[in-house]
């Protein structure tokens, strides 16, 4: 029976991992080319409730209601959902390795979004093909999983493997036939991940199915503690283990689809930084998963600003998080010869 541990005190990590959440959207709104102060942000807010004489200019306005603080937004919700997603695969799954990419919603994403590219859909059809597409490898994943002999958990993940190789073979071919002025530039850099050009319309579109998933997730979160000591230790504690695992992969799918679609492909948030929460607070999940979200989202949205101030040509935010989260991740499973 595998031990539930605690590491400090719960409440104090969660209250410091807020104001760096909050202090990282304060610096995030401020940063850019174009700098808009916080008196200037919070007035150009308040103007949308009490009437307030603009000290601002139209431009500062624009930009950050139509740009900017989208962004941010988007950042912190992909961050915190990749991050619950990857969680809560590890706890599903029971396997450390496990990504929010395990089942094939990534990869579906991707084919979805070059086939949109392909024909020329543009860019709100582009997200829809995606989500859409993700949703739907993702069932092809469970169906087949469903099918296979043996323990159902294996199954999934070999059927994971095998039709996410089948769909990435589908989006090489669409390389392969796109327009190499136009269609194929725009396939390879949305497969680099960026959040470049993030609207109220994305917002809009991601929010919901992305709350639709976490909030179950986070109702559920005590029971994943269960799941990890194995099916029939939790049939013994009254709790139906293949019922609560489909419920939890299916919450896990939503907001990684969500996410993909207006992200694009993102690696190793969902990986790594479920792994350092688990430094902090132990591998109970009623502590792990909330960490793991807001961690994700300061993750993101730091690796973002990143991307869109070091150099004068916005760094795609996908090179950027597998140049951090790789070695990162190398440095926690060698430290000091511990298993993660």
């Amino acid at each position: 029976m595998k031990k539930i541990e605690t590491k400090r005190p719960y409440r104090i990590i969660i209250i410091i991992l807020f104001a760096v959440l909050l202090a990282a959207v304060i610096g995030s709104i401020a940063l850019g080319r174009y700098p808009i102060r916080l008196k200037e942000t919070l007035g150009i807010l308040g103007s949308k409730v009490f009437e307030i004489k603009p000290f601002w200019s139209a431009t500062q306005e624009s930009l950050l209601l139509n740009h900017r603080l989208p962004r941010i937004i988007v950042a912190c919700l992909v961050g915190c959902c990749l991050s619950a997603a990857g969680a809560s695969y590890q706890g599903v799954f029971q396997n450390p390795m496990a990504a929010p990419d395990i089942l094939g919603a990534s990869s579906g994403a991707a084919f979805g979004a070059a086939l949109a590219i392909l024909l020329d859909l543009g860019g709100v059809m582009t997200v829809i093909f995606a989500f859409c597409c993700s949703i739907l490898v993702v069932l092809l994943v469970i169906y087949t999983g469903s099918r296979a002999k043996g323990k159902r958990v294996l199954g999934l993940i070999l059927s994971g493997i095998m039709i996410s190789s089948l769909v990435s073979s589908g989006t090489s071919f669409i390389k392969l036939v796109a327009d190499p002025e136009d269609q194929l530039p725009a396939i390879t850099y949305w497969l680099m991940g960026s959040l470049n050009g993030t609207s109220p319309r994305d917002v809009a579109f991601a929010f919901f199915p992305m709350f639709a998933g976490l909030i179950p997730l986070l109702l559920l979160r005590w029971r994943i503690n269960i799941l990890t000591l194995g099916d029939e230790e939790a049939a013994t504690m009254g709790v139906n283990a293949k019922r609560l695992r489909m419920a939890v992969i299916i919450c896990a799918t939503l907001v990684t689809a969500a996410s993909v679609s207006v992200s694009g492909m993102i690696g190793w948030v969902g990986l790594v930084i479920p792994h350092i929460s688990r430094r902090l607070t132990g591998n109970n999940y009623k502590h792990l998963l909330p960490a793991s979200m807001l961690f994700g989202a300061i993750f993101l949205l730091l690796v973002d600003d990143v991307s869109r101030n070091l150099l004068t040509t916005e760094i795609p935010i996908g090179i950027l998080t597998s140049l951090i989260g790789a070695p990162f991740f190398i440095y926690l499973i060698s430290k000091d010869g511990e298993q993660l």
